[in-house]
């Protein structure tokens, strides 16, 4: 198992930056850009010598922080609609 300077999920600016580009994407534009992510992603841990099922780990991990911050956000909108 390899060490990671910085697990996926507490990269902040990089999963708050997926969820702001996904909130403007709708359809198919936003899974070309979700898949391009992913494969930047697991290509940047395979060229640190990251295995497999750590990079599976870590891109659920970011897969999941990513749905926190949207999340996040429409409860946000929700909130500042109802007030």
């Amino acid at each position: 198992m390899s060490l990671l300077p910085f697990p996926a999920d507490r990269r902040t600016s990089d999963v708050r930056r997926c969820a702001t580009a996904l909130q403007q994407l709708q359809g198919e534009a936003a899974n070309r850009f979700w898949r391009s992510e992913m494969a930047i992603f697991a290509n940047a841990l395979r060229e640190q010598g990251v295995e497999d099922d750590e990079i599976s780990r870590q891109a659920g991990l970011f897969m999941h922080a990513v749905q926190m911050e949207l999340q996040l956000a429409y409860a946000e909108e929700e909130l500042n609609a109802s007030a």
